[in-house]
């Protein structure tokens, strides 16, 4: 098994952070064609989720069937990411479904 640079790995975790953030004002309070920018943004990010999930697992496997261009570091960084998203799309989805339990029953 070959060595992991610590250097190289922290160096990729720092550009995906900075690639993740969002610069300030990117999201927008006006409908986007029709839709609600929430909708659309709910629906963005459900399918950047779904792609992180695929990738993850397409290098997962790449790397477990022994492939030349599989590296552990950038493997195990993506399922870490994938596992992040999924985990923080299940938050959302648990604080909307309550959200929508407090309106439903707030008197008229």
């Amino acid at each position: 098994m070959s060595q992991i640079d610590v250097n190289n790995l922290l160096s990729q975790m720092r550009q995906m952070t900075a690639q993740v953030r969002a610069p300030e004002g990117a999201i927008t309070a006006t409908p986007i064609g029709g839709q609600g920018t929430f909708s659309a943004l709910l629906k963005q990010s459900i399918s950047a989720v779904g792609q992180s999930q695929l990738e993850a697992g397409r290098m997962a496997a790449s790397f477990e069937r022994g492939d030349a261009g599989a590296d552990l570091g950038r493997t195990m960084v993506a399922v870490q990411k994938a596992d992040l998203s999924l985990r923080t799309m299940v938050a959302v989805q648990s604080k909307l479904v309550d959200a929508y339990k407090d309106i439903m029953n707030m008197p008229v």
